[in-house]
């Protein structure tokens, strides 16, 4: 729990360049929400930045921010803001303030995808953590010493991690519940309309049996199997003994529930993590495609092209050039254009 429920509990907002203004705005409005439906000031925030300078987000959308890394000003708690290419930020100034924070007892979090900086500070080790679904893949490739969950969000004694989109909406509103009271947590999620405040066990993704129905466990099973084994896939024939089927019926499964044989699937998924390790992480090519179960780099480059209409280098190559253009566009603005 961050500080006490008799004063007021200050918290730090670390926007990092590209970061995620939906996720953000879910943790801050929970907060506002409470100092409104409470009638005290529950909660008070500033926003942060490495060099005190004002802050763009990954939609384009400029924020000004009050404190720059290294503020003497007091925080219960500092929360790292994430967004698009976490990997490519390198923010020495802000690792180096996270651990002074630290060291003085304040709470640290991570909002989507602000686990990257705690990991690289090493204020994440011995915890539990977790990061976006998108992001998973690369991190738990990048820091293998960490324990990196794919719940929603996971609070570790002092350590506060959440996926991104809605999920520190749920983290806060359950931060909330546990120092102020659950009527005023269920107040804030009715006044936003949410079914239901999510518990930190919730997965991030929609599980298939929803999508395909409760009634096929034994599509679900050999579709978890192929997730548990992507670096070194398993066979048709591997697959269809563990789950307790025929190659021929596990075949038709397939073909009924998800629209392609089993070999298809398994390789779309392992294309799919492929895509994620190339463009979130800086893993050299040949890497990721032995992490992802192909032969060689030559293979992988083939099925990759096939399926996403262009080679892995330029895939990457493309994804650094869309950087360069949203530069561009965001000085532009700034110059007046609409």
């Amino acid at each position: 729990m961050i500080g006490s429920a008799e004063t007021t509990t200050r918290i730090g907002f670390y926007l990092v360049p590209n970061f995620s203004m939906l996720a953000f705005s879910s943790a801050l409005e929970a907060l506002r929400m409470a100092n409104h439906n409470s009638g005290h000031v529950l909660y008070r925030w500033s926003l942060i930045s490495s060099d005190g300078a004002n802050v763009v987000s990954s939609s384009g959308i400029e924020f000004p921010v009050t404190q720059s890394a290294g503020s003497r000003d007091t925080y219960d708690a500092v929360f790292v803001c994430g967004g698009i290419n976490v990997h490519l930020v390198h923010d020495e100034l802000g690792m180096q303030w996270f651990k002074q924070l630290d060291k003085q007892g304040c709470v640290l979090g991570a909002i989507c995808t602000g686990t990257y900086l705690l990991a690289r500070a090493e204020l994440l080790n011995d915890y539990r953590c977790t990061i976006h679904w998108e992001n998973l893949a690369a991190a738990r490739e990048e820091f293998p010493q960490l324990v990196i969950s794919s719940e929603l969000f996971e609070i570790d004694r002092n350590r506060y991690t959440c996926a991104g989109g809605t999920a520190p909406l749920d983290m806060m509103l359950s931060e909330i519940r546990a120092r102020h009271s659950s009527a005023l947590a269920t107040r804030i999620s009715e006044q936003f309309m949410c079914e239901r405040i999510r518990d930190q066990n919730d997965r991030q993704r929609v599980p298939l049996t929803q999508r395909i129905g409760a009634n096929q466990p034994k599509l679900a099973e050999a579709v978890s199997l192929m997730e548990a084994n992507i670096e070194e896939p398993m066979t048709l024939d591997e697959l269809s003994h563990h789950v307790g089927l025929s190659r021929r019926q596990l075949e038709r499964l397939f073909q009924r529930y998800l629209h392609c044989v089993p070999t298809r699937y398994y390789l779309e998924l392992r294309l799919e993590r492929a895509r994620q390790l190339l463009l979130q992480s800086s893993m050299p090519i040949v890497d990721i495609a032995l992490a992802c179960g192909f032969i060689s780099a030559p293979h992988f480059s083939k099925c990759y092209r096939d399926t996403f209409s262009l080679p892995p280098r330029d895939e990457r190559r493309r994804a650094a050039g869309l950087l360069s253009d949203n530069r561009t566009n965001t000085k532009l603005g700034k110059r007046g254009f609409i």
